[in-house]
């Protein structure tokens, strides 16, 4: 069980793709889900991507801000999610990956203020109560200013880089911001350019978790709704996804205990000094 958020930057380098692959690819034990919320402030890309705009603009984020107002946030949340698997009429179908939508448009972002901590809370509740693992798309801008309740509060964060020099410059930033707000910060890797993991950790100073091929065709499945392929399930690029799901669950439960440690520990020193 575990919340893992994902962080881009400067460069495009495949954060909803990326989490995309790891949606439809994680391991998962019956009767349990797989959620992937984009969380991007600048805006959503798998309604008009993968789904290629065949549902419209009826779900997603941008419904909850109105709900939070009312005092409706969990019965609307859960209104807004689209399964991206598991086939209509058919039961035994199972509808085990879901997504809850971004915004459409990035001035829809000024409204999402008392959305974030309202999401954050629900993430938490979701993978406690119903032992869902959850999957966050935090884009080039998410976990700064309002949205950094999400990364705060999730088991991992990961950021997305591909290594080419012009991505890691870019990602040098975001990736030193993200230690400084939330530590424990995780690289997932797109392997399009020269640079090895070990320069990779040695350039932004944090580990490299995971790695997935660079495969422009596969991806374009995922990111634009190009047509899939009969090999596409067990393509390099979904075959890497699922090992790099199995390590991200390692890596957040591993900061999970540390985080854990960390509370009992902050919590006994303040019994001792009462």
């Amino acid at each position: 069980m575990a919340v893992v958020a994902l962080a881009g930057c400067t460069g495009a380098p495949g954060v909803t793709t990326t989490a995309l692959a790891l949606l439809l690819s994680w391991p998962l034990e019956s009767g349990r889900k797989m959620i992937l919320a984009e969380c991007d402030p600048d805006g959503g890309a798998v309604l008009h991507g993968l789904l290629q705009g065949t549902l419209g603009d009826r779900y997603g984020l941008r419904n909850l801000s109105v709900a939070a107002r009312k005092g409706e946030f969990s019965d609307a949340f859960w209104r807004q999610l689209i399964a991206l698997n598991g086939e209509a009429g058919q039961p035994d179908s199972p509808a085990d990956r879901i997504l809850l939508p971004g915004i459409t448009n990035p001035a829809q972002a000024a409204s999402l203020g008392s959305v974030w901590k309202g999401l954050a809370a629900m993430f938490r509740g979701i993978e406690t109560d119903h032992g869902h693992d959850v999957l966050i798309d935090l884009g080039r801008s998410g976990a700064f200013g309002l949205s950094g309740v999400l990364a705060e509060q999730a088991d991992a964060v990961i950021v997305v880089v591909r290594n080419t020099l012009r991505c890691l410059q870019a990602a040098q930033a975001r990736v030193t911001a993200l230690e400084e707000r939330v530590g424990d910060v995780g690289l997932l890797v797109i392997d399009e350019g020269p640079y090895p993991a070990g320069e990779v950790q040695r350039v932004l100073q944090v580990p490299v978790v995971a790695t997935l091929p660079y495969a422009p065709e596969d991806a374009r499945v995922l990111s634009d709704g190009a047509e899939q392929s009969r090999r596409f399930t067990r393509s390099s690029l979904m075959k890497a996804a699922r090992t790099s799901g199995a390590l991200l669950v390692q890596r957040a439960a591993v900061r999970r205990s540390r985080l854990d440690q960390r509370r009992a520990f902050a919590g006994g020193e303040v019994n001792r000094g009462r």
